[in-house]
């Protein structure tokens, strides 16, 4: 009998700290249940803003031809006429007038038919709305070349200069130092030549649009 006394008096003393308690309880309660509901708020907000990352689409920047206007000027005052696209003996210059490419103003795509710097630069004069300035050959600024050794046949011994040949203003944009292909941005017009002819895939040279530049 003894041995369930001190049984006893525990048990009385929980249930009586149980009692002191159920107050307390019951007024954390509302606290815990908007903690769970800010919880799964913030995990839903995350979720939505991981999936909006996710599904955003990069900005597209299209090379222009040269003597364009900056990108926003271009798109408005450009007439869609495609004069430009007609003079352009390398038919590089293309127009997708449903706006799905180029967002519906001439571009070019160097990696299939670059602007070749062509003897009296024949878009230019033949823009009647100004969209294209005419403009000296080493004033034109149509983007700017970028070499990526990681994919390059340079990097692997192979002894290609392409890039370096084709280039219409020849060393003051591009040239080979220490084994290197090294493009000079202030002599570099953009044309998108070596891109072209670059023999690697994913090209190892690339022009960067003017438009990316402007952001």
């Amino acid at each position: 009998m003894d041995d369930e006394k001190p049984l006893a008096r525990r048990q009385f003393f929980r249930r009586g700290l149980g009692e002191l308690l159920k107050p307390l309880a019951r007024a954390l309660e509302p606290i815990g249940q908007t903690l769970e509901h800010l919880d799964e708020h913030l995990g839903q907000t995350r979720t939505a803003e991981s999936s909006t990352a996710a599904s955003a689409p990069e900005p597209k920047f299209w090379l222009r031809p040269p003597g364009a206007l900056s990108e926003k000027a271009f798109r408005e005052t450009c007439s869609r006429c495609a004069a430009c696209v007609d003079a352009c003996p390398a038919e590089a210059i293309k127009l997708d007038r449903t706006g799905a490419l180029g967002e519906g103003v001439p571009y070019i795509v160097a990696a299939e038919s670059a602007c070749v710097a062509c003897d009296g630069l024949r878009c230019m004069p033949s823009c009647p709305s100004g969209a294209l300035g005419v403009t000296p050959l080493m004033h034109i600024k149509m983007g700017t070349a970028v070499w990526r050794d990681a994919t390059c046949v340079r990097t692997r011994g192979q002894e290609c200069t392409t890039c370096v040949e084709v280039c219409p203003v020849g060393h003051a944009a591009i040239e080979v130092q220490f084994g290197e292909i090294t493009v000079k941005p202030l002599g570099c017009i953009g044309c998108g030549l070596c891109e072209q002819s670059c023999p690697t895939t994913p090209k190892s040279i690339v022009v960067i649009p003017k438009a990316a530049r402007e952001r």
